[in-house]
């Protein structure tokens, strides 16, 4: 069989992988891209495959960056099954509906800036009704259920322990009477995640595609995340400033209220305080999934199950509310009292979070708290990486807020839990390709593995095809030269360094501006910058 690697290959998001076989060709994940200028122009871009010839695809989990191009394949072709947990099912029922709905909002504001300049409209990557029109083509399966999908592919979900319904997909491939099994793990949970189970342990493999987020590095002791949590609540609550919390609105939100229940009696008076305050939960989606999470008490461990069959609801407490409509959202920046607000999306990329920022980065006294990985790129990062201004909206925006990241909730393994995974691998492959990571990470992981296990690695790049089997993996001659290769994303990650590098340039002016400077000096960094001004007004040209 040939595997393509032709998303989070040396990034952490766009999972999907093409895998062909003498008898069919299928994908595993097709996610959407999300960061720079030049990976959000990846989504837009064609398939390097013709979606009308797959015959089906399988899907590991529910998150954008996992199944958010799902109803851009089905536009251009694709009516192949879907195979996917129910949980997984279900949320990718709520989430790719939403995220057409983003996708058309975003394009009105675009083709009116494109109206303005005399230019012709554009369609959005896919709408709302796409989204929804897509969701036919799912069949979902339960953990540990082998699936026969053909004569020559099997397949089964195993617990991941990452998000509701996440899984690893065990694949079995016959091929000349040769039977050949390839892993992929999907997003491999954080062990003791709230709610979910630990990922399950998966006895053997010939070849494992593995996940690297956190590759190369530990969280921090999370073992009084939530003491932390509550103590940087009530330190803002007393300065008068709001709590700004940008959470995926599907596995972080509902892990973050289930966890705030559960010690409610171990930090009696500090969970007292913050119960007197009001806690939103500021995203339509966010408050469907929670359905969700109620109507799937399978997917939940023994703890979880243990308080709903005693009648106590783990994903509710006192003065939690969800507001819908925008109207609602908008109210809550009006408010003169403190609040708390858990808004998606988790990396501050789109949807009402970035209306929140707007009015509370620039407050001294308010506060925004990280619980989940940012991509490099993306709002949330620049601020975890601490941006002093950010722009929102047209509008520079300073960040004079208070800016937290508590690692603890985040819903991926770190370096030393993949490792243990890898480590729990009965009949351990004999090659693991590394994928869903930042490059840097990647190659540090890769150390990691040989190191322990002796186990050769490969880091794909975009595009690169290896032909497997149950003997060995040759990475193949025939490189694939997807249609998004081409010389205008170099221009545009160019261009983002150009701004990073001008914005640099002009602090360091202002900062010399205010030292004691001669006219003649004044006059001759005038004359540069004009000249500048000219050469770029040429650009245009």
């Amino acid at each position: 069989m040939k595997i393509t690697f032709l998303g989070a290959a040396k990034t952490v998001t766009g999972s999907c992988y093409l895998v062909e076989t003498k008898s069919c060709k299928f994908l595993i994940d097709c996610g959407m891209f999300q960061g720079h200028s030049k990976e959000n122009l990846l989504n837009e871009e064609p398939f390097s495959f013709n979606p009308a010839e797959l015959d089906f695809m399988i899907l590991t989990h529910s998150h954008i960056d996992h199944s958010g191009r799902i109803p851009k394949l089905y536009l251009d072709g694709f009516k192949g099954t879907i195979y996917s947990t129910k949980a997984t099912k279900e949320l990718c029922g709520i989430m790719l509906p939403d995220c057409g709905h983003i996708q058309e909002m975003e394009n009105e504001w675009t083709n009116r800036k494109r109206q303005r300049a005399g230019k012709p409209p554009v369609k959005p990557l896919y709408t709302y009704q796409d989204a929804v029109d897509c969701m036919q083509l799912f069949n979902s399966s339960g953990y540990g259920e082998l699936i026969t999908i053909n004569d020559g592919i099997r397949a089964r979900f195993n617990d991941a322990g990452h998000i509701l319904g996440s899984s690893i997909v065990e694949l079995w491939v016959t091929e000349n009477g040769e039977e050949t099994k390839v892993v992929f793990s999907g997003d491999l949970g954080n062990k003791g995640i709230p709610i979910l189970r630990d990922p399950a342990v998966i006895e053997s493999a010939d070849y494992l595609v593995i996940e690297s987020t956190y590759g190369n590095r530990l969280h921090v002791d999370n073992s009084n995340k939530v003491e932390r949590f509550v103590d940087i609540i009530n330190e803002t609550i007393e300065k008068g400033g709001n709590v700004i919390i940008p959470s995926f609105a599907v596995g972080r939100t509902q892990e973050i209220i289930y966890d705030l229940h559960q010690q409610r009696e171990k930090y009696g008076e500090k969970l007292k305080k913050l119960f007197n305050i009001p806690v939103f939960v500021d995203s339509p989606l966010a408050t469907s999934a929670t359905q969700i999470f109620r109507n799937n008490l399978d997917c939940y461990d023994e703890e979880a199950r243990a308080y709903v069959e005693n009648g106590d609801n783990p994903l509710e407490f006192p003065g939690l509310q969800f507001t819908q409509s925008p109207d609602e959202s908008r109210a809550l920046n009006d408010r003169q009292d403190s609040i708390i607000i858990i808004s998606a999306s988790g990396m501050c990329e789109a949807g009402r979070i970035k209306h929140h920022l707007k009015h509370n980065l620039w407050r001294k006294e308010s506060t925004v708290i990280f619980v989940g990985y940012q991509a490099v790129g993306t709002l949330g990062r620049k601020l975890v990486d601490g941006a002093k201004k950010v722009k929102l909206f047209g509008e520079e925006i300073s960040v004079n807020a208070r800016i937290e990241m508590i690692d603890g909730f985040s819903g991926h393994a770190d370096k030393n839990g993949l490792l243990e995974w890898i480590g729990k691998i009965s009949k351990k492959p004999r090659k693991i390709f590394i994928v869903h990571g930042e490059e840097e990470v990647m190659g540090e992981f890769a150390g990691f593995i040989h190191e322990k296990f002796n186990i050769e690695t490969e880091i794909p790049s975009k595009g690169d095809s290896y032909l497997v089997n149950a003997r060995r993996a040759v990475e193949s001659l025939e490189k694939a030269e997807p249609s998004y290769q081409f010389r205008r994303l170099a221009i545009i990650e160019l261009m983002e360094t150009l701004k990073e590098e001008f914005d640099e340039l002009a602090e360091i002016l202002k900062s010399e501006l205010k030292q004691e400077k001669d006219d003649l000096e004044v006059d001759e960094l005038k004359a540069k910058l004009k000249g500048l001004e000219k050469y770029m007004i040429d650009i245009l040209k």
